[in-house]
């Protein structure tokens, strides 16, 4: 069933304070196309406003259709047709809110009206203070504001109920309905009282696993001690074992003889070790002897190689050190000659310096004169420009103010009334030929034509007088003229002006001085500019004061032309070139006597210490020399070895008795016996001490009854552990009837996500061909699929996003349509980021779907959509007739 929108009217809504009418809506396609601030989005709102708000309604959204600063009542007229039936509304926000709703045989008004408009357009009753727009239903989900589709949304409950509804017969289920409501919410309510919402025992169970422990726990205690006892009994009867086993080993006299055997042997040992250090110290004797004359050979054979060595390099030092002399006084040569020209280079360059020093400053003085009398010119020009403004002023304060001016021409125009009211009402007198004697008003009437405002008289000859009275009107328009008259003169006098024209070029020419007083200020502030050369800040006040205390000639040192800069600094870089080069010589000679000195140097130490060394090497060698055993080395070193070797085997006799009575093996058998008995005799005591503790343990536990208390524990804790099973199998069972009606739930949602998409997919494969779609339980579009890589929705560009979003609606639309809803479509400013690919299959789209429903587009771009067949509508601003 389409929904039909004819006209709509909205009166001091928003912005809009006179009515907002678009009416001859048609059945299709509709386009409104206007410029921006037209009023198209304000008229969906007002569209939403009439069918969705509540008229009596306060709230924020209601306050918020007043216009702006003003307290007037908005109001909404909307006439549309519903299964071929001609309906109207009539709404009014705030000030005397009201609804009235008319049909085929029905009127009514305020909260029948609402009900009547919710029973034909399927919403619900909005509460909220800013509008839900879950409530507005199938024409919520299908009236689009501007930028509401720029992404993918699910459509509210009340759409997703009339799906679901025309799903079923496809889907085979009516999971979901109130029948499954008033199931879960009785389990829901069952599983509150066993689980809290994460999972964990709750109320009832927790009560009950609590009381299952603390029972378990006073039978684990109960037990312990009951455990306890007797071990004690077992702890007592094995302590005093171990008592007679002990006291058994005290009394066996094996260890004392062992010990008094290894006392014996001891002794005899310590002779033997005593025999080993003496023959260990007269092998070390002869062996200290045998290496002294064995160094002694290797020492003298060492020295007379080192004396001839050293005097082989102490000559091949000196010569190496005849040869480097010459070339160390070649570069000493050098170096001193780069550092003359160097020393020439760098006087050169200073006065180079000082000629470019003189230079600038000879250029820089010539600058300030030519600077000064610059300053000069324009400080006459400043003077001839201050006395022009000063002159401008004067005439530009002569300025009769507007409300005189306008004064003035008052009184122009009632003088000129005043004098054409007297023409119109004065008596004309022509006189004709000579009249002799004839007077008026005492004087002689001459010939000719006369105008009289007032009674006048006139004297006939022979004395008779003629008394001529105007009307009234005249005189009255006389004194009129008179009063404006002085009034007129007061105010020319006042000013100096003639009259009315004097007063307007008076003022022209004080406009023209005000005029000219900005041009001569411009051109002040162009005289008086800033001058860094001669320290002279912008402003005339510093021009003046600055010519002022300009002396009248100014020095002519600097007047005569100089030498030219630039060859004073082509001068200096030439200069500064070559003490770079001979900076460059020098470093170069330097480097060179630097190495040349390192390396002399170092030949230097080289024979200083060759030198040395054969000055050490002859030394030692005589000292050696000077040896009383050298003479006879050869028969020594025979001697001291045949006694290194005898002291050797006496040395290995003496171990080997030694060994047969090894003290450290001896001492740490006698430790071990000794030990033995210690430990014998601290055992005794600690055996005597836990017997004691046992046995006052025992006599003490023993009349508690710990046996009946643990039975009595015991069956306690089993009694809770039956009873709190009983508990969790029923709140196991809870918890499994809840996942089973979630998991139905999911797979039902799940069913109905297939016919969405199929529908759906009809009207993506347009733009998208050959794309999967991915749509949530709550019905909404949540991922694409294309060539195996799944996008998420809100990762796509913003076009796409908000194509696939009125794809999907259209999807949704054509559903409620089968299930008989109201359904039409709005779209304010569509398609704005399409490329136009994808805009010309849109349109094809929005074409098809207004052949099943109508269609309405409200766009500012009438390039994108003027092709479009359809029906153009305007929005007229007025009473809407």
């Amino acid at each position: 069933m389409s929904l039909k929108i004819r006209r709509v009217a909205l009166t001091n809504f928003r912005k809009f304070r006179e009515p907002l009418v678009i009416e001859g809506l048609g059945d299709g396609l509709n386009i409104l196309i206007e410029p921006n601030e037209a009023g198209k989005s304000t008229l969906l709102e007002g569209l939403r406003a009439g069918f969705f708000v509540r008229h009596a309604t306060r709230s924020q959204l209601a306050q918020s259709f007043m216009p702006h600063g003003e307290s007037v009542a908005p109001e909404i007229e909307v006439g549309f047709d519903i299964k071929n039936e001609s309906w109207t509304l009539s709404k009014r926000f705030m000030k005397g809110a009201r609804l009235e709703v008319q049909g085929p045989g029905f009127r009514a008004q305020g909260d029948d009206a609402e009900a009547k408009l919710q029973s034909l357009l399927g919403f619900a009753r909005d509460t909220s203070q800013k509008g839900d727009p879950n409530t507005s239903g199938a024409l919520g989900l299908l009236w689009v504001a501007q930028a509401d589709a720029l992404h993918v949304t699910p459509p509210g409950n009340l759409v997703r109920d009339s799906v679901t509804a025309t799903l079923e017969a496809e889907v085979g289920t009516i999971m979901g309905g109130p029948a499954f409501d008033r199931v879960r919410s009785r389990v829901d309510a069952e599983y509150a009282s066993y689980w809290t919402p994460t999972g964990r025992p709750a109320s009832k169970l927790a009560e009950a696993q609590a009381k299952e422990q603390a029972l378990h726990a006073a039978m684990s205690e109960a037990a312990a001690r009951l455990a306890g006892l007797e071990q004690n009994y077992t702890a007592l009867e094995n302590a005093q074992g171990r008592m007679k086993t002990l006291m058994r080993e005290l009394a066996d006299p094996s260890d004392a003889e062992t010990r008094r055997a290894l006392a014996s042997s001891l002794d005899i040992g310590r002779a033997a070790a005593q025999i080993l250090a003496t023959r260990k110290a007269e092998q070390v004797t002869a062996h200290t002897k045998l290496l002294g004359l064995e160094e002694l050979s290797t020492r003298h054979i060492a020295a007379n190689a080192a004396v001839e060595a050293g005097r082989q390099a102490l000559t091949a030092a000196q010569a190496a050190r005849v040869d480097s002399a010459g070339e160390l006084t070649l570069s000493r040569t050098r170096a001193e000659e780069a550092r003359g020209s160097l020393a020439i280079a760098r006087a050169q360059r200073l006065q180079a310096r000082e000629a470019l020093s003189l230079g600038e400053k000879h250029e820089a003085g010539r600058k300030r004169r030519i600077a000064a009398d610059a300053a000069r010119i324009r400080g006459a020009q400043l003077l001839r420009l201050e006395g022009d403004y000063s002159e401008a002023k004067s005439l530009s304060q002569t300025l009769i103010p507007a409300e005189i001016m306008t004064a003035l021409e008052v009184g122009d125009r009632a003088i000129a009334e005043a004098r054409a009211a007297i023409d119109a009402g004065a008596t004309e007198l022509e006189l004709t030929g000579a009249a002799d004697g004839l007077e008026i008003d005492g004087k002689v009437f001459m010939p000719g034509t006369r105008r009289i405002t007032q009674e006048t008289q006139i004297t006939l000859p022979g004395g008779a007088v003629l008394t001529v009275r105007p009307p009234a009107g005249p005189a009255s328009a006389a004194a009129k003229l008179l009063q404006a008259t002085d009034r007129q003169n007061a105010i020319l006098t006042r000013f100096g002006v003639e009259d009315l024209g004097s007063a307007r070029a008076r003022n022209e020419t004080a406009r023209e001085a005000a005029a000219q007083m900005r041009v001569l200020r411009a051109q002040i502030d162009g005289v008086a500019v800033a001058v860094p050369e001669i320290n002279l800040v912008a402003g005339p006040e510093a021009l003046k004061l600055f010519i002022a205390n300009l002396p009248e000639a100014l020095d002519t040192e600097d007047q005569d032309d100089g030498p030219a800069l630039e060859s004073l600094k082509r001068a200096l870089e030439d200069v500064e070139a070559a003490v770079a080069r001979a900076e460059g010589v020098q470093e170069s000679a330097i480097a060179s006597l630097r190495q040349l000195e390192e390396r002399d140097a170092l030949l230097a130490a080289s024979e200083a210490g060759g030198s040395r060394d054969l000055a050490n090497a002859e030394a030692n060698f005589k000292e050696l020399q000077s040896r009383p055993e050298l003479a006879d080395l050869t028969s020594l070193l025979t001697a001291a070895r045949e006694a290194h070797a005898v002291a050797s085997v006496r040395l290995s006799e003496a171990e080997v008795a030694a060994t047969a009575h090894d003290q450290g093996a001896i001492t740490r058998k006698i430790e071990a016996i000794d030990a033995r008995a210690r430990a014998a005799a601290e055992r005794h005591t600690e055996l005597l001490q836990e017997i004691a503790r046992l046995g006052a343990t025992i006599e003490t536990e023993g009349g508690k009854g710990l046996a009946d208390r643990a039975q009595a524990a015991k069956e306690e804790a089993e009694a809770a552990t039956l009873a709190c099973q009983r508990m969790t199998d029923e709140a196991e069972t809870i918890k499994l009837l809840r996942q089973t009606l979630e998991e139905a739930r999911a797979e039902t949602a799940q069913a109905f996500v297939g016919p969405v998409a199929k529908r759906a997919k009809r009207y993506i494969d347009r733009i998208l061909p050959n794309a999967d779609l991915a749509f949530g339980e709550d019905l909404a579009l949540q991922a694409i699929a294309r060539s195996g890589v799944s996008e998420q929705t809100g990762q796509l560009s913003r076009g796409t996003q908000e194509q696939l979003a009125m794809l999907t609606r259209l999807a949704f639309a054509d559903m409620l349509l089968e299930q008989g809803n109201p359904v039409s479509l709005i779209l304010d400013d569509p398609l704005v980021y399409s490329d136009d690919g994808r805009l010309e299959a849109m349109t094809d789209l929005l074409l098809e779907a207004s052949e099943r429903m109508q269609v309405i587009l409200l766009t500012c771009r009438d390039r994108a959509f003027r092709h479009l067949p359809g029906k153009r509508v305007l929005i007229s601003h007025g009473n809407g007739s």
